[in-house]
């Protein structure tokens, strides 16, 4: 019987490969361990209920034309080849003059400025230029989602240390504490994602101390620094033995409202600057030039054009702002970036954040983030809901007239 010969010999090779799938060995245990994000999670949700999903931090308008029309005629212009590993000349040079004209900061642009692709892949890199495994890196909570599985995955230690809500107050002793002989560095967001603080003068003034107390750098992510509400974005980088302790990450993303551009850049003293640029060669090598080329543009225009950009901006954290507390939340303070927290206890509601908005999502259908998913440890505040305010206003106001009409409902669920 020669078919059912075959057919036996091709089980036995499907048991074969079977069994080798079987005993093949397991992948990196941190990035396979890892969770689906919130995002994702509450994204697909939003979907299936048509929700109006303010969970995700993005604009819902393109960003400004003239530097759209400068990226598709640099398509055209014969210069679409590698680009040099740091960054074209242009947009180098644009940072350096940003710097200086925002910060008082004097930046030498062929030795101090790295373009990368985003502010995620700036600080993959800066964290990799400075990180051994076992050194400690300082991080305040809540935090941005992606930079504890960074410094895990570099074989790093994270200390926590968590702000103080309503005003995200910073502890002093507490992040006294977690300073020790194995820290390497400090990772600093502000304005800050997700809880919009600005940190203060005063407040910069204690991290600095401790970073030269400590002898460690600071990683500041800075993403937010043109989207400040009347409080006065300070660089770390400005204050007294900071510049040559500091990596500061800007975003054109965030900068110009075209976060799907994916173009960042690190401001670092020439000797941190170049391990930062290995550690981007062995990423991305380098940033699609002709984006590169627009957001040098960008960078220079007038200052007006960030004025405005945080004056429209703000107007719509008050449009929300004003929504949320209409409708019954207590809405913490936000100075900075593109969030507003809002805290869900006066509703009544009997879960915790996370079945609030998913509630929220089915029942009302807009769609916010429980802020509990930016916490690395356990215990992590269960009645605070971040919302995104960075879409057009006829958005937000129909995401409040839902929440107006959908909320007596969940308040006793």
């Amino acid at each position: 019987m020669p078919g059912f010969s075959a057919h036996l010999h091709a089980r036995g090779r499907k048991g074969a490969r079977s069994r080798e799938r079987a005993i093949m060995k397991p992948l990196n245990s941190l990035l396979s361990g890892l969770p689906t994000t919130i995002f994702t999670v509450m994204s697909a949700l939003a979907v299936r209920h048509d929700a109006i999903n303010l969970g995700q931090g993005f604009p819902d308008t393109e960003g400004p034309a003239d530097l759209i029309e400068a990226a598709a005629a640099a398509l055209r212009d014969g210069r679409n080849q590698y680009p040099p590993l740091t960054g074209v000349p242009e947009l180098r040079e644009a940072v350096a003059r940003s710097n200086a004209r925002f910060y008082d900061l004097a930046i030498d642009p062929a030795r101090e400025v790295i373009v990368t692709s985003g502010a995620t892949e700036a600080l993959a890199a800066s964290l990799m230029a400075l990180l051994d495994p076992g050194d400690e890196v300082v991080v305040l909570e809540p935090l941005y989602d992606t930079y504890v599985p960074m410094i895990r995955a570099l074989g790093a230690i994270p200390r926590p240390v968590r702000l103080t809500p309503p005003h995200w107050s910073l502890p002093r002793a507490e992040l006294e504490a977690a300073f020790g002989p194995r820290t390497k560095a400090i990772l600093l967001n502000s304005p800050m994602n997700p809880t919009g603080k600005v940190f203060t003068q005063d407040e910069l003034a204690v991290i600095a101390d401790l970073v030269a107390r400590h002898d460690v750098y600071a990683i500041c992510d800075e993403v937010y620094e043109h989207l400040t509400f009347g409080a006065r974005h300070i660089p770390l980088m400005t204050l007294p033995g900071m510049r040559e302790r500091c990596l500061r990450i800007g975003s054109a993303g965030k900068s110009f409202s075209l976060t799907g551009w994916k173009v960042g850049y690190i401001t670092a003293p020439a000797t941190l600057a170049g391990c930062v640029a290995k550690a981007h060669q062995l990423l991305t090598f380098t940033t699609a030039p002709n984006l590169q080329r627009a957001v040098a543009m960008g960078l220079d225009k007038e200052t007006d054009y960030f004025a405005t950009l945080a004056s429209d901006m703000r107007a719509k954290r008050d449009l929300l702002s004003d929504g949320l507390r209409g409708v019954g939340f207590d809405v913490l303070p936000c100075d900075g970036s593109y969030f507003v927290v809002a805290d869900i206890r006066p509703t009544g509601f009997a879960g915790d954040d996370v079945a609030f908005c998913r509630a929220m999502t089915e029942r009302c259908r807009v769609t916010a983030i429980p802020v509990s998913a930016f916490y690395s440890t356990e215990d992590a505040p269960g009645h605070l809901v971040r919302f995104a305010f960075c879409k057009r206003e006829e958005v937000l106001t129909e995401a409040v007239a839902r929440l107006r009409a959908g909320l007596p409902d969940l308040f006793g669920a």
